[in-house]
């Protein structure tokens, strides 16, 4: 289990500020927006429950191009060109036409943050506990801005609506552990032996093996085909970790704040891929507040283009999800491993491979991006 950095006790002193940006969650989302401020002249405030890096939840894969196109290759362990599939009836070996790699989550973000770096760019850790019009009341005190990013992650925490509560919600969950070990493939299992809807799989990450099940249904627990499954491959469930995964998207604007990563849903149904989603999503934020801080665009202007952009993205969400849900229904079968050994082809992997890359594309990182640029400070008052 992770220990916890944050600050107890006299250390966790009063907080009451004011800022132009307030960002709510230091993970991938909430990182890669503060990235995109750096430079801009904005008082800008990231805060978490947590320390920066602190508290991993997920396997941390991710296409290795997006590694290379944020500049984040230090927190690297491993990367594959292969994908070894596992059903009842054979194993399938699909080649693919990128890599996939393992990362250090703690490393990564360190990297993350320090592209943020900026005077104005500060950090704290406060726990979120409610949020009316343009301030959020934080264990610490309350916090206004006139430009609100929520990147905490499933639970919405800064929407006013009803909240979303599994196991009812639509929402897998997914459960891993983190033995000591080895490995050279990158392995899923699609086997009802393990889990009805949804799969098992094993990543090795460097001096470390990340092996987890997850599920479709929310309803179905995962924590003993966990064990399971790592008894199955004869390793000790050690390290547990565990989160609820959305896989819908959500609205990407609520009530005049931003929302980005699992919090607008921007996690990929079918492989439950959000780690690469929440830096693109969170990179577009970034950028659309940017434009707000130099006076290029007004908050309202933002905020309808921010949504216009994630909801331009409904059709392939929904198109996997389809596909997530058919599987939930279907019993692997021959069939369905049939399928499963059509990828095997090259041509096809490429085909499928690419189409699923460019649903958020690492050439995203240099598009449109304003990093670096100072610009003369515009008063956000007025905007509140």
């Amino acid at each position: 289990m992770p220990v916890r950095a944050t600050k107890r006790g006299e250390q966790r002193t009063r907080l009451e500020r004011d800022c132009d940006v307030l960002v709510c969650g230091a993970s991938f989302a909430g990182l890669a927006v503060a990235r995109e401020l750096a430079g801009s002249g904005a008082r800008v405030l990231v805060i978490d429950r947590y320390e920066i890096g602190e508290r991993q939840t997920s396997a941390c894969g991710i296409p290795t191009l997006w590694l290379q196109a944020l500049d984040l290759m230090g927190s690297l362990r491993q990367s594959f060109d292969e994908l070894v599939v596992h059903t009842p009836f054979r194993t399938a070996r699909w080649q693919l036409p990128w890599s996939f790699s393992t990362f250090d989550y703690r490393e990564l973000c360190a990297l993350l943050w320090a592209q943020a770096d900026s005077p104005e760019i500060e950090f704290e850790t406060a726990t979120v506990t409610a949020r009316k019009g343009f301030t959020v009341a934080t264990d610490r005190g309350e916090l206004r801005a006139p430009l609100i990013v929520d990147a905490l992650g499933w639970r919405r925490s800064l929407s006013n609506a009803t909240p979303i509560q599994p196991p009812k919600a639509r929402l897998s969950r997914g459960l891993e552990v983190h033995p000591p070990g080895t490995g050279d493939e990158m392995e899923l299992w699609i086997d009802p032996t393990y889990i009805r809807a949804g799969y098992g799989w094993s990543f090795p990450a460097a001096d470390e093996l990340r092996v987890g099940v997850g599920s479709f249904w929310p309803s179905h627990h995962v924590k003993e085909p966990t064990v399971r499954l790592a008894h199955d491959l004869g390793l000790p469930p050690e390290g547990y970790q565990g989160n609820w995964i959305p896989h819908q998207l959500r609205r990407a604007v609520e009530d005049d704040v931003f929302f980005a990563g699992d919090s607008a849903g921007h996690c990929l149904p079918l492989t439950a891929e959000g780690i690469r989603t929440a830096l693109y999503f969170g990179l577009a934020c970034g950028r659309e507040l940017r434009g707000v801080i130099e006076g290029r665009a007004s908050r309202e202007q933002a905020l309808e283009r921010y949504a216009a952009f994630s909801d331009a993205h409904a059709r392939k969400f929904r198109w996997l999800l389809g596909v997530q849900r058919a599987i939930g229904q279907l019993t692997p079968s021959r069939a369905t491993t049939a399928i499963i050994h059509a990828f095997e082809s090259p041509r096809l992997s490429k085909w499928a491979f690419r189409h699923y890359l460019d649903i958020a594309p690492p050439s995203f990182v240099g598009a449109g991006s304003k990093r670096g640029i100072a610009s003369a400070r515009v008063p956000l008052d007025a905007a509140a």
